[in-house]
Parts: C-alpha cells; structure tokens; sequence
C-alpha cells in the first residue's frame, strides 16, 4: 500500500491539496491534476497507479475520462469522488468499473479501505498484462500446442492431432517453458485463462 501511486484528479484546488496531503503522509506517491485533460496529456503507462477522481468536473467528467483511459487500452483502477452523488450517478460508476463510490467530505479511513481495494485491483491488472506480454512472446505454433496441453493432452496426441513428430512437440513445450519461465500444466492453464488468445 505505501509504494502505490494516486492520481488525484479534481478541479477543486483545496480538495487536491487536503488529499494529496494526507495520502502522502500514509507513504504513497501523489500525482494531482486540475482537469483529465492535462491527466490524458501526461499519462504514462509505465506509471501505473490508482485514480482518484472528480465525478463531476467541467468540460469532461470522470466518467468519461475512465472511458478515455480504457479506449487507450488502460485498466487502471478508479475511485469517484463527488459532492453530488445520488443512486444513478452510482449505478453508472460502477458499470463503468469504478472500485469505490464515495462522497466529499471523504471519511479518511473509508478512503484508505477503498485505495487498498483498487491496489488490490491493480496488482490483478498488472499481472493481467504480465501475463498477456510472456504470452505474446509465442509463435502461432506454440500457443496451439500450448492450447492442447491445457486440456490435458499428452505430446503424443497433439503430435498426431498436427501432424508432426512428438519430438517437434517436445521443443515447441520446451520453448513455451522458456519463454513463459513455467513447465508447469497448472500455470500454463492459469495464464490462458488470465489472457485468452484473441480470435
């Protein structure tokens, strides 16, 4: 939780301070921004982190700033803050993905409660990504093999199913151990499910 990093999104000068304030003081990296559109200018993908977030803001909201964020292909987990909030404002929050709904003026420890929920989020997300990179890395020939060895087939079968020599199964499995740094059926099973392959 102290090594994570917040952006803090809110075009209220003193709400931006008092939280960035208090979240440095429990250890975490603070990053506050105005509007999203100074936010998306800078955003850096080898930053990852937490966003806390104005619902409502004047040109662009922060909805529609997590829209913009996933149109770009970041997942990064959000919490929306709001002096407004009522019930449909929080249904479309959280169909939108959002971790945590919350209210100004924010109770410091719900706060806290909800950021280690959205660290939580971001460490999955993270992995997510890991895992779709190693993937990445196969051949087309790999990940077939490494498809038919999830559901539990042995060299043999999948030599016959392709049509090649089990030895030439053995070095393509050989390669996927390398590259995805695991032997292991169990975590090859895991990886294909954290990232299927796209069709």
């Amino acid at each position: 939780m102290k090594a994570l990093r917040v952006y803090i999104v809110d075009d209220d000068a003193a709400v931006r301070q008092a939280l960035s304030l208090l979240l440095s003081t429990c250890g975490m990296t603070v990053e506050t921004f105005a509007d999203p559109e100074t936010f998306l200018a800078h955003v850096d993908t080898a930053r990852p982190g937490c966003l806390l977030v104005d619902l409502r803001m004047p040109l662009v909201s922060g909805l529609q700033l997590k829209a913009a964020l996933t149109a770009r292909g970041i997942d990064w987990p959000a919490i929306m803050i709001t002096g407004h909030g009522d019930v449909n404002a929080c249904r479309r929050a959280f169909k939108a993905g959002i971790v945590d709904f919350l209210t100004k003026p924010v109770d410091e420890q719900v706060l806290l409660d909800a950021l280690a929920a959205a660290a939580k989020v971001l460490e999955e997300v993270l992995e997510r990504q890991e895992t779709h990179a190693l993937l990445a890395t196969l051949t087309e020939r790999e990940r077939e093999v490494m498809d038919l060895v999830c559901r539990g087939w042995a060299s043999k079968e999948i030599a016959a199913a392709l049509a090649v020599s089990p030895r030439t199964i053995d070095a393509h499995r050989a390669n996927i151990a390398e590259k995805l740094g695991t032997s292991s059926v169990a975590d090859l099973v895991r990886m294909s499910i954290a990232a299927p392959p796209s069709r």
